[in-house]
This record gives C-alpha cells, structure tokens and sequence, in this order.
C-alpha cells in the first residue's frame, strides 16, 4: 500500500487481523475500495473508503486502529501538526491482511522458461514504448545489477534522470519481481539476475 504508510509497529496487527481500519488527514481519497496494496511484506485488501468527523470517532475506531485508546488515535492524526478538530473530517479506511506480499514469492522464482522470458521481454518493451524519454528498462536493470545498496540519488544521477522519476521505474521493476529495496538502493532479484542472463545482458 504504497499509498497508505504504516509504521513497523503495526505490521503484526495488521498481519494477525487485529488492525482493521486507518484514518487519514488526506485531502483526497489516496486509495480505493476494492484495491490491494502492499505493506510490510503484506499484502492487503480495501474494503470501504469513506469521510468521517473526527468528532464521531469511538474508542471502537480506536481499539481497530491499534491505538489503545481514543487520544492515542488523536494523536496519531496530529502527527507533527496541530491536532484535528471536532469537525475536521479524515479518511476511514476499512482494510485486511489477504496474505504475504506476493512479490516476494516472485522475485525467487528464477526458473524462467521460454515463454516466461518473451512474456518478460514484451513487459519491458511496453515500458520502453511508453517511456517519454526513450527505453529504459534494460539499462536500470544492468545499473542496479551492477551497483547493489548504491542510493537512488547516485544512479538518477549517473542514468542522467531525475531521482523521482528514477525511482518510480525501478518500482515498476519491481511489480514485476525484478528488483528489490534495500535500506539503501536495490539489488536485483534472483527473477531480474535470471531474466538479464536470458536477455544475454547479465
């Protein structure tokens, strides 16, 4: 749910089913009913979006939210701001755990075959095609490959790229089981360390 953040602290409750619900001070709706998003090596599911008054929020919200109760979750919403008034209104998020991120299970998966390759192939292709600035999938590929745990800045750097929108590529690398984040920069899968040796480029 890279549109929903949540603390480290919350990863278990959210695994286990004791977290069932987020509020948000978003000035829009930043995810969908309906939606599966990933967090913390977990992947979950949007069950209803929808605006709420602070004022009408309950220790049930709270106890659901993983807060221990009501000024914990007003505090939560506060951040590093003031916090919300009565009548100010925050997004309800009702959400659950539907299993272990499936990418992680992917990006293991290095036994390719023929038809799995050109399959990869063509996804990259298509990445290339939409790209305003030219291809670009193949080279990010051998860039992280070649530099492991390097920070983003870096290697926007060195592509010659801006960092955001570097960084929004290796993402779509990694929807495809490619790559992966580490603390600092990313490495490549066992899938992309494969998928580059079929290509002839590992």
């Amino acid at each position: 749910m890279n549109a929903v953040l949540f603390s480290a602290d919350t990863w278990p409750g959210l695994a286990d089913g004791t977290i069932t619900r987020t509020f948000r001070r978003w000035r829009r709706a930043q995810v969908r009913a309906g939606g599966r998003y990933r967090v913390g090596g977990l992947l979950l599911a949007v069950d209803d979006v929808h605006l709420v008054r602070v004022g009408d929020l309950t220790r049930e919200d709270a106890a659901a939210a993983g807060e221990p109760d009501l000024a914990a979750l007003h505090r939560r919403l506060a951040g590093r701001g003031a916090p919300p008034a009565a009548d100010d209104q925050v997004w309800r998020v009702d959400l659950r755990c539907v299993g272990p991120d499936d990418r992680i299970a992917l990006r293991q998966d290095d036994d390719l075959g023929s038809e799995e390759v050109r399959g990869l192939r063509a996804r990259l292709d298509r990445l290339d095609r939409a790209s305003p600035y030219g291809p670009w999938t193949r080279t990010v590929l051998r860039q992280v490959a070649e530099r492991p745990g390097v920070v983003s800045t870096e290697l926007a750097q060195e592509a010659g790229r801006e960092r955001m929108a570097y960084k929004a590529d290796v993402r779509k690398l990694k929807a495809l089981g490619l790559t992966e984040s580490l603390p600092v920069g990313y490495r490549l899968s066992p899938r992309g360390a494969a998928l580059l040796a079929a290509l002839g480029e590992g």
